[in-house]
């Protein structure tokens, strides 16, 4: 796998991040480290265990 194939969720994880816990989480009812607050990070991890099994699945040879 080369590292360009993750250039499109490097983005999406940092602005993610950056966006939710420096400008949105602070100034809402959920600020802390709370169930909501991990909760989201997970969901973000998620989608990144998802993003690198599709781009696996993709990269894997064609059974014959």
């Amino acid at each position: 796998m080369k590292l360009r194939y993750f250039y499109p969720l490097i983005g999406f994880v940092v602005q993610t991040m950056v966006a939710a816990y420096c400008f949105v989480i602070p100034k809402s009812c959920i600020a802390g480290v709370n169930a909501l607050t991990i909760g989201f990070a997970v969901t973000v991890a998620g989608a990144c265990l998802t993003y690198y099994l599709g781009i696996r699945a993709v990269l894997r040879p064609p059974h014959t």
